[in-house]
């Protein structure tokens, strides 16, 4: 089982748009990362996002590529402070290969968390939209590859 964790692409200034969508630039890095994971086969069954407009975008462009048809839901519990411990163990119950796309500094404890069991060693960096994969055996995680727009 593979576990996909996506940051967001760049999204626009909350000067120019409070809703902070993705700005063109985060739409290519988007594209990117979606060509990038293709080509090695990703093919997530489920994909989660925040809620946020930024992240549904990015959620919506690497499903798109990846897996047409697969389901892209809103999962609480996402947002860049929520507590890790609740999806960590979601995660831990998930039997397909799943996306989760979300924000800093969330995206990076939740990695921590499931490869260390503790939410401070910051094993990647989650550059805008960035895509960390990993794999689950048995009760623990490893981290598989990393892809960077």
């Amino acid at each position: 089982m593979k576990l996909y964790l996506a940051r967001h692409g760049e999204a626009e200034p909350a000067a120019i748009n409070p809703e902070r969508p993705l700005s063109p630039f985060g739409v290519e890095q988007s594209r990117r990362v979606a060509l990038s994971l293709k080509t090695r086969g990703a093919a997530p069954a489920a994909v989660f996002h925040s809620g946020k407009t930024r992240a549904r975008q990015t959620a919506e462009i690497i499903a798109g590529s990846l897996a047409p048809g697969a389901p892209i839901t809103i999962l609480p519990g996402l947002e860049p402070d929520d507590p890790v411990p609740p999806i960590a163990k979601q995660a831990n119950g998930f039997t397909g290969d799943t996306m989760l796309v979300g924000h800093l500094p969330f995206m990076e404890k939740l990695a921590s968390w499931l490869l260390f069991g503790h939410d401070q060693a910051e094993p990647v960096f989650f550059s805008p939209g960035t895509v960390a994969c990993l794999s689950r055996n048995g009760d623990s995680w490893s981290l598989h590859s990393v892809d960077t727009p």
